[in-house]
């Protein structure tokens, strides 16, 4: 098989991974999801990069799509002193960027439950933690977003000298994500149950082990 093909293939197949990763998050009651987003706010916290950080880039999480909800972690960060910023899209270049905000809940509301800081808040131009969501992971820091691309292409103008920390909830965990030209890796995998670094050894999530009886 050529590289194209190759190509074509593991973007097909990152399609219907999304898609499934998608149905299967939105049936998580929003109780549960509270749960375990309080759960990955704490293992955050057990970061030393992120506890003693000064500027954090958070995500919002957006309305009815079950996402890690960071706004507890705001709060204490805020507390401890840092400052937090939030994703903006440029809508002539749609370039993504980060800006510091005071109030994530008084962001602008784009539409589709989607909230980003106003064109009037600053510019984070250094960084020292990136949060990035993810609707699957695996062991290398590898994820599937939602298909635009925008953090494989925002994190390396951050990164290093930041960290970029994927966090998921822990069935969003497989065993490996089809990688395709573009594709960055994060350099921290957090979920409502571990946390390690990409590549590092650790028990097999259950999206791995299901995975794994399949073969």
């Amino acid at each position: 098989m050529d590289a194209d093909a190759e190509t074509v293939l593991r973007r097909k197949a990152k399609a219907v991974l999304r898609k499934r990763a998608r149905a299967l998050r939105n049936t998580i009651p929003e109780a549960a999801i509270k749960e375990r987003s309080e759960k990955i706010v704490a293992a955050l916290l057990t970061i030393p990069e992120v506890a003693n950080a000064k500027a954090v880039a958070l995500f919002y999480p957006i309305e009815g799509r079950n996402e890690v909800d960071l706004r507890p972690l705001d709060g204490e960060l805020r507390a401890r002193g840092a400052r937090v910023a939030y994703p903006t899209i440029d809508p002539e270049t749609r370039v993504m960027s980060f800006r510091f905000v005071a109030d994530p809940d008084a962001m602008d509301e784009k539409g589709f439950g989607f909230r980003e800081p106003g064109a009037d808040a600053e510019d984070a131009g250094a960084l020292d933690v990136v949060v990035v969501p993810a609707l699957q992971i695996d062991g290398n820091g590898h994820r599937i977003g939602y298909g635009a691309g925008y953090y494989d292409r925002t994190i390396p103008r951050y990164c290093p000298p930041a960290m970029a920390v994927g966090v998921a909830f822990d069935f969003q965990l497989v065993a490996e994500v089809p990688v395709t030209e573009g594709d960055v890796a994060v350099s921290m995998v957090v979920t409502d149950q571990r946390v390690f670094r990409a590549g590092e050894s650790r028990d097999e999530g259950p999206g791995e082990q299901k995975e794994r009886r399949r073969r």
